[in-house]
């Protein structure tokens, strides 16, 4: 397979994931941030390539969970004793409609609303919505068998080149 080949079919892939990556987490996003953050960056040279996918941190964390101190998931990451800042749900609170109101309708500070959102988060984690896993795996499979055996690719390898690179 020529090299003009390998860039259609990597330009291919890497275009796909991106889109699937960002139909599978419609809905998911308060603000929108992360969606529009999903991009990828490919390099070609004469016998080897380059193949960043990109995003927030945490989307990261979206895609692959977070492990709770009381509900564990099959994910690299996790709570053991440092909980997440109250104040990285306010925004997220805001956009989602939660205002807590006192017994007479009014409205409280979501101070404590926040509390208890990072607590939770912290008891049982994120379960992960394998957003970007399930696209970039399905699409590796249609990648032309002469591109991955060419370059020696396994699907779980590339992935975590292709995500830690940045």
């Amino acid at each position: 397979m020529d090299r003009e080949n390998v860039q259609k079919a990597l330009e291919h892939f890497k275009t796909k994931v991106i889109a699937d990556s960002k139909r599978n987490f419609l809905g998911k996003s308060a603000s929108g941030k992360g969606l529009r953050s999903l991009g990828g960056d490919l390099k070609t040279y004469p016998r080897s390539f380059d193949l960043d996918f990109f995003m927030l941190d945490y989307m990261k964390y979206q895609d692959k969970g977070v492990s709770g101190t009381k509900k564990k998931y099959n994910t690299p990451y996790g709570y053991k004793d440092k909980r997440p800042p109250a104040s990285a749900f306010d925004k997220w609170s805001i956009r989602r409609g939660l205002a807590p109101r006192d017994g007479e309708g009014r409205f409280k500070p979501r101070k404590s609303l926040n509390h208890a959102i990072a607590e939770s988060v912290f008891r049982y984690g994120i379960k992960p919505s394998l957003f970007f896993t399930k696209a970039f795996e399905k699409h590796f499979k249609n990648l032309p068998d002469e591109v991955v055996e060419a370059f020696g690719l396994d699907a779980e390898d590339l992935m975590r080149m292709t995500l830690d690179a940045k």
